[in-house]
């Protein structure tokens, strides 16, 4: 920084203001930030952001734990978060979970090795009394995706997926007359599972619809998993006429298996998914299914997660609701 000063003609106090874009009651002009910030670029000076969060206490990184970055419904996510913290001009690390709690608390340490000064999570594995650990050895902010967090200090957002699973088998039973309903699944102990499952067990019982055990297939959340799965539900002697697909990736995997299998959807078998990914209109048929909205998500989270990290927010949580929607296309 003394040699960006010395090269630009201006005080060391002059570039730090300019290189942190903080209000300042003295003016800097336009010309000599211009001035600066050209010779910033000469001299390939990049701001220690250790050195940096000594001093101001801020370290001007956030991280984001997802379960798995090929499943297109994290992107907008990731995008809403990136674009709120650029924003700010904050810094993103990225960490893949693998839907593991092994990973979760990885990262868990990683924000201990590493600070950061906010996390938004997606949690599969991870208690509010791990939570409750990392922040008393952190203090970090921290916001999560999925109602299961019940922590009092760390912000929520979640689309209501056990209400919408209801709706849709309701609506596969009342609107299609399917009675035989099957679903394919990941880990049952996973709580977005046991929420959509619930919806989907309530619904049938409502109906007074038995639900065979080989009816519900669990195993991850792989395009191969609904694959194989559809493949040991359309061999059963008595197979069903509907599959709900607890994500999009499932039903679609699910979709061309039954198409290898020389079955029509949804003539001999409906498949309804879960998420409304961008890859759920290019399939053909065309994928019904429930859409999430992950980037408004992200967006709320993130507005809340800097809130607390500038100190506007210490005490209240903030918990956000987005609706899910059916959607009605061409699998069922």
């Amino acid at each position: 920084m003394r040699d960006v000063a010395h090269e630009a003609n201006v005080s060391q106090s002059t570039v730090s203001r300019v290189l942190s874009h903080a209000p300042s009651s003295i003016p800097i002009s336009e010309a000599t930030k211009q001035r600066v910030l050209a010779t910033v670029k000469k001299l390939d000076y990049h701001p220690n952001q250790y050195a940096r969060s000594l001093r101001g206490q801020k370290n001007r990184m956030i991280g984001i734990m997802i379960a798995d970055i090929r499943n297109s419904f994290y992107h907008p996510l990731v995008r809403a978060v990136q674009d709120v913290a650029f924003q700010h001009h904050y810094d993103v690390m990225i960490a893949n979970s693998d839907h593991t709690r092994e990973k979760e608390l990885l990262f868990c340490e990683s924000i201990v090795r590493r600070p950061v000064d906010g996390v938004i999570i997606i949690p599969y594995h991870l208690t509010d009394e791990d939570l409750d650990d990392l922040i008393a050895r952190t203090g970090v902010a921290i916001g999560a995706i999925g109602n299961h967090i019940q922590h009092p200090g760390v912000d929520m957002a979640w689309g209501n997926d056990g209400l919408a699973s209801y709706r849709a088998i309701r609506w596969l039973i009342e609107q299609r007359g399917h009675r035989r309903i099957a679903m394919i699944c990941a880990n049952p102990d996973f709580p977005v599972i046991k929420r959509r499952h619930g919806g989907f067990q309530r619904a049938m019982e409502e109906a007074g619809l038995s639900v065979p055990e080989e009816y519900v297939v669990c195993g991850d959340w792989s395009f191969e998993h609904g694959q194989r799965a559809i493949r040991s539900l359309l061999q059963l002697p008595e197979p069903p006429t509907a599959v709900f697909a607890a994500n999009d990736t499932l039903a679609i995997g699910a979709l061309e298996a039954v198409e290898e299998m020389a079955y029509r959807v949804p003539e001999d078998i409906a498949i309804i998914g879960f998420d409304d990914i961008p890859e759920a209109q290019w399939v053909r048929p065309k994928l019904t299914t429930i859409a999430q909205y992950p980037g408004e998500m992200g967006q709320k989270l993130a507005d809340a997660l800097f809130e607390r990290i500038e100190g506007k927010n210490d005490s209240q949580r903030c918990a956000f609701e987005i609706p899910c929607r059916f959607v009605e296309r061409e699998s069922a």
